[in-house]
């Protein structure tokens, strides 16, 4: 925080509370349902990511050495069935959602919070067999109405960009204290050791130079669990400054009023946010034009500063390539999409796309500037060479409030990120299985027993 006097506001953290533990929350309908769209998007990207090595190195890492003592201090892990701790089969989950990067976010925060509040979700429902699935879907909505707030005052309050493992582990924190039925102190106390441990890491240095880091929800996850169990044992760590002291007060206010959680995108393709604009700007000139790759002379993509800043060249590995707005464009434009099959293996060496990337310019603009963070917007002009040029005009990327997803695009995007992994039956029965939690009736553990085998690449 900004300033140096930290005693928290009288009150401010029991209006909080009363929110996250309410025994009856007055959630609207619409939340709910956005809650299981997002649920299940978020496990599609989860089966799509689980043959990419981050995801592999993840989940080794937590059998090996986030390991629970007794089963019942473990979970499975997500499409492993090993069983890790439940901060270790959270993080192997997040970091292999966080690592596909095509998971949800919310526009005010420049980041993510379901990539770490779902597979915090699933681990620590292992240990309740009676968890109803509307239960389930209302401690993530709470979950995410705290981890956006949680954002928008720490970035509010301190000059340097964190990732989002920052402030999500908070939303980990009220998720698990709400579904193991902790009190307010326990509640408090978990949040700020999830503030004080959460990884604030500084987002550009991973624009900048792309690795399997990301940003930090595989560590934002593990700390929000492991903040509910230390405080369950009686371990201190409260106040929480973005929530507590007088400078995060008003990102606060609307609580319970305003949810954010409808305000969540969901991404088309499994690039980060900030290229989404570029591509569809360009994509929109191709349908509308009838666009081929062997046409095309030249492409000026215009941007926001931080879209301008990603990876420039031929990607040599998944994590680059994710962080490249030319080379998405590029892959776009040659193959009418970009699925996880885009984003490694051979994919990284295409001549087409390679050739495809020298004819593409990135430049920031300052009206583009001007609508970021609250829109990820760009424009595109492609030449082709018979010398016809065509103007997009300015693009807000797809997905987000203004242009959400319908059904069926939801499903699509679900098929191409599972069918892969899962095949047709079981992709389809976690689909149903998922969006009928908002069912009054619906047990949450037949969902999550789906999730829990291998994938099985085809």
């Amino acid at each position: 925080m900004s300033g140096a006097n930290y005693t928290p506001v009288a009150g401010q953290f029991d209006r909080i509370a009363a929110f996250v533990l309410a025994k009856k929350p007055d959630i609207p309908e619409s939340s709910i349902r956005m809650a299981a769209r997002l649920l299940v998007d978020t496990i599609g990207v989860c089966a799509g990511a689980a043959n990419l090595e981050v995801g592999k190195i993840a989940r080794e890492f937590a059998t090996s050495f986030i390991a629970g003592g007794s089963p019942q201090a473990a979970a499975p892990i997500l499409f492993d069935g090993r069983m890790a701790s439940l901060p270790g089969a959270a993080y192997a989950a997040a970091t292999q959602i966080d690592n596909l990067d095509g998971h949800d976010g919310y526009n005010p925060v420049k980041g993510h919070i379901g990539c770490a509040v779902v597979p915090a979700l699933l681990a620590f429902s292992r240990h309740l067999p009676e968890l109803g699935g509307r239960e389930a879907l209302e401690a993530m909505v709470i979950a995410y109405e705290v981890a956006a707030r949680a954002g928008k005052a720490l970035h509010g309050t301190v000059s340097d960009y964190h990732t989002s493992g920052a402030w999500n582990a908070l939303g980990v924190a009220a998720l698990g204290c709400r579904l193991l039925g902790h009190d307010e102190s326990t509640l408090r106390h978990a949040i700020g050791i999830a503030e004080y441990h959460g990884p604030r890491s500084q987002m550009m240095r991973e624009i900048d130079n792309p690795t399997m880091l990301h940003d930090g929800s595989g560590m934002g996850a593990m700390v929000g669990v492991s903040s509910v169990l230390l405080a369950a044992k009686g371990f201190t760590g409260a106040p929480a400054a973005t929530l507590e002291m007088s400078e995060a007060a008003p990102f606060w206010q609307d609580l319970g009023e305003h949810w954010t959680i409808e305000q969540n995108y969901v991404k088309p393709y499994p690039i980060c946010r900030w290229a989404h604009g570029s591509i569809d700007a360009v994509r929109a000139i191709v349908l509308a034009n009838r666009v081929t790759p062997d046409a095309v002379a030249s492409i000026e993509i215009r941007t926001f500063h931080e879209g301008s800043r990603l990876f420039a060249g031929m990607p040599e590995n998944t994590t680059q390539a994710q962080y490249s707005l030319p080379f998405a464009v590029a892959t776009f434009l040659r193959h009418g999409r970009i699925g996880p099959e885009h984003v490694q293996g051979a994919a990284l060496s295409d001549p087409g796309v390679a050739e495809m990337l020298k004819l593409i310019t990135v430049s920031e603009s300052a009206r583009h500037n001007d609508r970021f963070p609250s829109g990820r917007w760009a424009d595109a002009t492609i030449e082709l060479k018979d010398g016809t040029r065509f103007k997009s005009g300015d693009t807000n990327a797809r997905g987000g409030p203004d242009s959400p997803f319908s059904d069926e695009e939801l499903r699509e995007k679900f098929e191409a990120m599972t069918l892969r992994m899962l095949g047709a039956d079981r992709a389809g029965r976690i689909w149903q299985a998922g969006l009928g939690l908002v069912k009054a009736a619906a047990p949450f553990a037949p969902f999550a027993e789906l999730l829990y085998p291998p994938a099985n690449p085809a």
